[in-house]
């Protein structure tokens, strides 16, 4: 059953001279511990991660068939020859669409791009997009955010006499001996290539392609500057992505939400200012929960390229070259204007529309694991009626609610399709292995996957799951970790603005975790129009008074609160900000009460 107080509190124990590295770097010993539990270590690595630049990103032309992908595109450019764009309909597929589309267009190229529907179409480039590329009198395609796996796809593309160019970050496809099998394309680039020295393989396919569109500008005499003028859209990608906020990354979105006030994009503004954000004060968070979701509703709902040409509606200055009057200019910024802000409220609306579904479909979710498969180790839920690309993200709520590997059914035209999210403790893709036989399609890893089967075949499915599940009890409880055990006397107005040098959190550099016990509730109340915060008073052993605010079911809360001698707290420091006054609270992330 889903209970938050069912968790295991776990502290961090990484060993380092943590003075030593305050010192060094001007940071309390607290901070330098957080820095160490995220696998930092080092002078120079420390450094990079408190004080990354854009100058220290990677040498682009590390990455394998990168010259030779950029000369080709050059070679074809000069020749005239039409180009097409083949992306993918997710956060990140749209922006390395929109990175690339930009780029060649900037070299002079004449090029188009497509986005597979995800219902129509499926993941990435299929035989379909290659036959009507040739009809269309398509000499080149170039992939992004896909490719690498398409293997009898390029082929036939090579039958067809085109030129493809592969740019991707998904894993390469192995043979059984376990060597690499790369799809015959004229240029393949991708960092998780064997024979390829790029120094951090962790990237999305936006930055793959940001990185391409840095050495087509190089080698076209492109100012480098209007190759960092993009740098929001590899950081937008990187986030929606979910990819580890670690190394190049980390100083790729760092610099990124800095770029987006000035972003070219009149679309991505737009959008902005359609979910109330400020533009100035964007973190990985608004990316990852507020302007993500916008852009990925298109490609759940609709066509992805509704979201691509949001981006694409640009200020009437991005390429530095208006001319004629100035009631013209005024004119093209307002019809550009008003496009991009019809758009980006047409998304926000389907983003809506889109929370909507997703949460009848996780009461769904949740009453049939309440009533019918609560004794399951393995959760496979069945919703025929639900639309198929929120399956993944419903799966998702489930995992979070009841920490078991979760799968989540829908019906689709031919056949039921699934997709799953697990816990640390299952490996969802060998589990899949397991009953390949009943699969029709399967892929993933271990901690999520999708794959289509027969309808008639759901029940067995979830049967021999089950029975072929080694889960224990242990593994349902969920493990929260603990960076530092700190007493809320330690907590400053320095401290607080210091940990905001730690940002961007996400993925791979979570928000750090502090904890205290046996703190005594003073006073609370219920707040929030929907029930959903308390804010509280609680006082250390030695007297400290502190503000907390904790985000869960108000009145519950409340009155098992009364009812307890004291809380131990998984809290955050931060500071509120009202009618002009600050003042140091915690908001907590996790408690267990004590009566």
């Amino acid at each position: 059953m889903r209970n938050h107080q069912e968790s295991i509190w776990m502290l961090q124990t990484k060993r380092a001279d943590f003075n030593a590295v305050a010192a060094r770097f001007h940071i309390s010993p607290v901070t330098a511990r957080i820095i160490r539990n995220r696998d930092v270590e080092g002078e120079e690595a420390i450094d990079r991660y408190l004080n990354g630049t854009l100058d220290q990103l990677y040498d682009p032309h590390l990455m394998k068939d990168m010259d030779k992908a950029a000369s080709l595109i050059l070679e074809k450019i000069r020749a005239g020859a039409c180009i097409r764009i083949v992306g993918d309909y997710d956060i990140d597929g749209v922006c390395s669409t929109y990175l690339l589309y930009r780029g060649l267009t900037r070299c002079g190229g004449h090029v188009d791009y497509q986005i597979p529907e995800r219902i129509r179409d499926g993941y990435g480039i299929n035989e379909s997009i290659i036959r009507k590329a040739k009809e269309d009198g398509i000499d080149t395609i170039v992939t992004c955010d896909n490719g690498i796996a398409a293997l009898e796809q390029v082929r036939l593309a090579k039958e067809l006499g085109m030129t493809v160019i592969v740019t991707d970050h998904h894993e390469v496809v192995r043979a059984e001996d376990g060597s690499q099998v790369l799809p015959e394309a004229d240029a393949v680039v991708n960092p998780h290539r064997d024979d390829c020295s790029y120094l951090f393989a962790g990237i999305c396919g936006g930055v793959v392609a940001y990185k391409l569109v840095q050495v087509l500008y190089e080698k076209s005499g492109v100012p480098e500057q209007e190759w960092k003028d993009m740098l929001e859209f590899a950081a937008i990608a990187t986030v929606g992505d979910v990819m580890k906020l670690q190394d190049e990354n980390r100083i790729i979105v760092r610099w990124g939400l800095k770029q987006i006030p000035h972003t070219a994009s009149a679309g991505l503004r737009a959008l902005v200012e359609a979910c109330g954000l400020d533009i100035y004060n964007l973190t990985a968070y608004h990316i990852g929960f507020v302007i993500g979701p916008c852009l990925n509703a298109s490609g759940r709902l609709k066509t992805a390229q509704l979201a691509l040409e949001l981006l694409l509606c640009e200020e009437p200055n991005a390429s530095g070259s208006m001319t004629g009057l100035l009631e013209k200019c005024l004119g093209q910024e307002m019809q550009r204007s008003s496009r991009a802000e019809k758009m980006a409220a047409e998304l926000k609306l389907l983003n809506e529309e889109r929370k909507d579904m997703t949460q009848a479909g996780m009461e769904q979710a949740f009453e049939q694991v309440d009533t019918e498969l609560a004794d399951d180790d393995v959760l496979v839920v069945y919703l025929p009626d639900c639309h198929e690309s929120l399956a993944g993200i419903i799966a998702g709520r489930v995992r979070e609610a009841y920490n078991k590997p979760s799968f989540v059914l829908t019906k689709g035209e031919d056949c039921v399709k699934g997709s799953g999210r697990s816990i640390e403790s299952y490996h969802m893709y060998k589990a899949l292995c397991g009953v390949q036989e009943l699969l029709l399609k399967f892929g993933g890893h271990p901690m999520a996957a999708g794959f289509s089967l027969k309808e008639e075949n759901v029940e067995e499915f979830r049967r021999r799951l089950n029975e072929q599940s080694t889960l224990t009890k242990e593994d349902f409880i969920p493990k929260i970790w603990i960076d530092v055990a700190m007493p809320l006397e330690y907590i400053s107005e320095a401290l607080v603005n210091e940990l905001k040098s730690l940002e961007p959190f996400g993925q791979g550099n979570e928000k750090p975790q502090f904890a205290q016990k046996n703190l005594r509730i003073r006073s609370l109340r219920a707040i929030g129009r929907n029930n959903n915060a308390v804010r509280m008073t609680v006082v250390t052993e030695q007297g400290r008074p502190m503000e907390a605010m904790v985000f869960t079911e108000a009145d519950k809360f409340v009155e098992e609160a009364k009812n307890s001698r004291s809380i131990d707290v998984i809290y955050y420091p931060d500071i509120n900000e009202y009618n002009g006054n600050r003042t140091l609270q915690i908001v907590v992330r996790a408690y267990k009460l004590h009566a």
